[in-house]
């Protein structure tokens, strides 16, 4: 809509994770570099951690234009899977014409497959987004499949990546054999002021390059930061709705007042304040009570 007014290509802050608008602050360079480690070292298990909206599915999917032909991956993005039905996503995921119908027999299918593909020397990988959500049982079955190796590596890299409450429910009695085996962990933290400034300029610069007519000025992005506490996912709601309100000023600098009325149209109107306000209104317009006792004694 507002996109030919700045000069834009496309929308720069749209909340799907698009790879070519990954953003790799010293945060994300970091967590990015500790998955590529453990993935080509077959580390075995790998936990990534981070807030809702801080990057972490962003940083899984460019994750697959990063690994070469020799690495095949399977993520699974919806982890409220039984131990049977998530056995079957993996293998679907990574290609096997899986015909078992029970543990024995699909984790049997895929030890084959991943010996088949070890022999001719590739790295299987199986990425779990929102891990946070999975049950105590599929938690213990994924690490049996830690188990499937040779003699002297890996067949299959897992890779975690969830809130913090993975962490948490990872660090209980019952799972703290899977715990142990992970070796490498990291937390994406929120960007900061400065980072949360580039983030917006990369963002701008992909969707419209030098043709772009678009400004935050210095106190609006003091404001964005300060609302969203760095994360990406709100930056990118707030600077979505600065762009259309200032188009619709015909203005091409977003200022502080246009992302905090951004803000308060995101968040929409306090509904209860305002209706306590619209009693509070009426009732200036009632007598007091002393006043409606004394006219019924006058009419007496």
């Amino acid at each position: 809509m507002y996109e030919a007014f700045y000069g834009l290509k496309e929308k720069p802050f749209n909340l799907t994770p698009d790879p070519k608008f990954l953003y790799l602050s010293e945060k994300h360079r970091e967590a990015f570099a500790h998955l590529l480690f453990g993935i080509k070292n077959r580390n075995g298990f790998i936990m990534i951690t981070g807030e809702i909206g801080t990057g972490k599915t962003t940083i899984c999917r460019n994750l697959l234009n990063q690994l070469d032909r020799d690495t095949e991956i399977a993520i699974i993005f919806n982890p409220f899977l039984s131990p049977e039905e998530l056995l079957k996503k993996i293998n679907t995921e990574f290609g096997i014409d899986s015909r078992a119908d029970n543990l024995l027999g699909l984790t049997e299918e895929l030890n084959l497959h991943l010996l088949s593909a070890s022999a001719r020397g590739k790295n299987c990988v199986l990425v779990i987004d929102e891990a946070q959500n999975l049950d105590t049982k599929v938690l213990e079955q994924i690490r049996l499949l830690s188990n499937l190796e040779t003699d002297s590596t890996k067949l299959l890299q897992i890779v975690l990546i969830g809130q913090p409450e993975l962490a948490e429910k990872l660090a209980a009695y019952e799972l703290r054999q899977l715990n142990q085996r992970i070796t490498a962990r990291y937390h994406l933290k929120p960007l900061d002021q400065k980072e949360t400034l580039q983030y917006i300029a990369y963002r701008l610069h992909v969707a419209g390059g030098k043709r772009a007519s678009v400004h935050f000025d210095r106190k609006a992005i003091r404001e964005v930061y300060r609302r969203s506490g760095g994360t990406p996912r709100v930056i990118n709601a707030l600077c979505d709705r600065a762009l259309l309100i200032g188009y619709t000023k015909e203005t091409h600098v977003i200022t502080a007042p246009i992302i905090r009325q951004a803000a308060r149209e995101i968040q929409g109107e306090k509904v209860a304040a305002k209706k306590a306000q619209e009693k509070g209104r009426w009732k200036q317009w009632l007598p007091q009570p002393s006043l409606v006792i004394g006219a019924l004694i006058a009419l007496a």
